[in-house]
């Protein structure tokens, strides 16, 4: 049976789908239908004709942007007398420091939907107050009066005692669906505990009907799994009760694909770089993939394990306009898929994407590779619109102009993640990919002093192909606030037991086999007296307060072997590895024939370069090179190889650029 995979990533603009079958890549981008994404999804898995084997991974944005846009479930909260003002009293951080009247976003839950019961559990786990029954089926005729969908269930103290919440569970899923914080997040902290539990609730039903509407659109049989924030995938089962983690999914595909392309071309220490049609995305991989337990989103904390990514309203279809006091902005305004860049026909805004059109950097003719068609003339009058609105001369100064801004935005993002983290950008290779990033990359990366960039082979779609790639991932966490003692490797064996049992049976339960699971474990560890702690992964050499002080150290610049340390949480990161297709490798060839280069009138931030080469991605052999200035045209997306920088193609196909 032959091996296959579809990866399918949808974005703000473009819905890309990426098949492995055989060693063999197949591509296709089609726009995304913003009021429903199922119809771009099945439409294009009709158009590429998949065998009845193939495996279908998924990275979805419902979840992400019913947080944004605040139209999530009805969702209500149940939790203990006294605390359900939580989530509007959070941590009191003010997210505008200097504002006389700080705006804090509302709770996901409304205050006549947030419910509080008669039970107690105290601080050692002990029972101080049993829960009545009586007064839960009573909340359930209440819940359903008020056409509730959705109920995230937040106990004090539940992750030591978790009997409460599933009591209340069993009796409040006769009439909606039913997030418990103890199987979400079992960990103290009650703010981001309840904060998780409630944005789980407040997507689980979305997401629910949207993979409903999936599967019924897909042949009986296929096998649907979903892409994760923490860069694995799950089943579509799984999705349904933990949406949550599904919420950042599209980055972490893209992290994932870039990193595992980077390392098998000979790079592990890179920034990702990460340009889509309507926002940018980045990460810094400092020889592993970087996880953070600290994500945000739309001002609420989500305390899941996500891929460390960085996001800035910056892409290409960033609207470009003169503000109230004559300044050029770029972003985070977007056109989308519809109305899209004025280009594309429909529009009126000039974009990121009108002006590297009118710059020659965007070539019509390339375009998708000719199968839609742009309009130069409609970005040619946006950017002359814009140029009276900047006092400009053209519409190319324009033009310049918005790539300039829009450049500065990403740059900002890059420096945010590395040199603001104490890392050197020139220590690092840039991974740039995305429907637009292979046109910024040569600019950001001479403006960082990064040596050299990396194009993959498949730039336009890699967050497609990461999740092809992906294992199956599960996590766990337990709260257990306790000293070093337990740092004895026997100690700590018999306190990760269970979760290592429960991890093992999952994954067998999802058809992965004994010999394809990993097992990882991560401390949650400070010093005594602090108010926050930091991850540590498994030490090679067992030594986990060793390596507590020097990450410690690496991080904060001090450490002190003398202080006791706390250990807070246990973490467990379940892998399952499945069956990956081979990216394989080109045949090189001697040259490249004639007729396999055109040539276009291009403008750079030097000037004006008439007679640019323009090469064709797809008949670039493996061992050729050439110099800047030029530009590389493929199916998903155009490469600018800036003037003073040369390429060549390795023996993966992708484009290494050095100055």
């Amino acid at each position: 049976m032959e091996l296959a995979v579809l990866g399918i990533d949808i974005g703000g603009t473009f819905t890309d789908f990426v098949l492995l079958m055989d060693g063999q890549i197949r591509l296709r981008k089609i726009p995304t239908t913003p009021q429903d994404p199922s119809r771009a999804l099945l439409d294009g898995i009709e158009q590429l004709d998949l065998p009845e084997s193939a495996d279908i991974v998924h990275g979805s944005t419902i979840a992400t942007n019913a947080l944004l846009e605040r139209k999530g479930a009805r969702t209500a909260l149940v939790t203990t007398r006294g605390f359900a003002d939580v989530l509007e009293i959070g941590r009191q951080n003010r997210p505008d420091l200097y504002a006389l009247v700080p705006v804090l976003p509302p709770p996901l839950v409304p205050a006549e939907w947030r419910f509080e019961v008669g039970e107690r559990v105290m601080a050692d786990g002990s029972v101080a107050v049993a829960l009545d029954d009586a007064e839960i089926e009573a909340l359930a005729g209440r819940l359903h009066n008020e056409k509730i969908e959705s109920v995230a269930v937040c106990l004090f103290f539940s992750f030591l005692y978790p009997q409460h919440e599933r009591r209340i569970g069993d009796i409040l899923s006769k009439v909606v669906a039913v997030s418990l914080s103890c199987e979400i997040l079992p960990e103290y902290r009650e703010y981001e505990r309840t904060s998780t539990t409630v944005i789980n609730a407040y997507v689980a039903p979305l997401v629910d009907r949207y993979l409903t509407r999936v599967e019924k659109g897909l042949k009986t049989g296929r096998r649907l799994r979903i892409m994760q924030s923490n860069g694995g995938v799950i089943t579509a089962e799984t999705a349904r009760h933990e949406a949550a983690r599904t919420a950042l999914s599209g980055p972490a595909g893209g992290a994932v694909g870039a990193f595992e392309v980077a390392r098998a071309a000979g790079f592990d220490h890179i920034i990702s770089f990460d340009m889509g049609g309507t926002s940018t995305d980045v990460a810094l991989f400092p020889g592993d993939i970087p996880y953070t337990r600290e994500a945000r989103i739309g001002g609420m904390p989500l305390r899941l394990p996500v891929v460390d990514v960085h996001t800035v309203g910056a892409g290409g279809g960033s609207i470009a306009e003169v503000d109230a006091g004559g300044a050029l902005r770029v972003g985070p305004r977007s056109a989308g898929a519809d109305p899209g860049p004025a280009c594309y026909g429909k529009g009126d805004y000039a974009t990121t994407t009108d002006a590297n059109l009118v710059l020659g950097r965007l070539r019509p003719e390339h375009f998708l590779g000719g199968q839609m068609p742009l309009f130069p003339e409609r970005s040619f009058w946006v950017m002359e619109t814009l140029a009276n609105s900047m006092v400009a001369d053209g519409a190319e100064t324009a033009a310049l102009g918005v790539i300039q801004v829009a450049n500065a935005t990403m740059e900002r993002a890059i420096r945010k993640i590395s040199v603001e983290r104490g890392y050197d950008p020139r220590q690092f290779t840039l991974v740039a990919f995305g429907g637009a990033g292979p046109l910024h990359a040569c600019a950001l990366a001479q403006a960082l002093a990064i040596p050299r960039v990396l194009i993959p082979r498949t730039p336009g779609v890699l967050s497609a192909l990461g999740m092809t790639i992906a294992d199956l991932v599960k996590d766990y966490s337990l709260t257990i606030m306790r000293g070093d003692d337990v740092l004895g490797e026997e100690i700590l064996d018999t306190i990760y037991w269970p979760l290592e049992e429960r991890g093992r049976a999952d994954l067998r339960q999802e058809g992965i086999a004994e010999s394809a699971i990993r097992l990882e474990r991560l401390l949650d560890i400070r010093y005594q007296g602090q108010s926050h702690e930091i991850t540590v992964q498994q030490p090679e050499d067992a030594d986990w307060g060793k390596a507590f002080h020097a990450l410690h150290d690496r991080l904060y610049g001090h450490y002190d072997e003398k202080r006791p340390i706390e250990i807070v949480n246990l973490h467990l990161r379940a892998i399952g590895a499945g069956l990956k297709p081979e990216l394989g490798n080109m045949e090189p060839r001697r040259s490249v024939i004639e007729g396999q280069k055109d040539a276009g009138d291009v403008w750079f931030d030097a000037g004006y370069a008439p007679a640019t080469p323009i090469y064709r991605r797809e008949n670039l052999p493996a061992g050729f090179s050439f110099d800047g200035p030029a530009i590389v045209c493929q199916m998903d997306t155009t490469t600018l190889v800036a003037p003073g920088w040369k390429a060549s193609v390795d023996r993966m196909g992708n484009l290494l650029l050095t100055v």
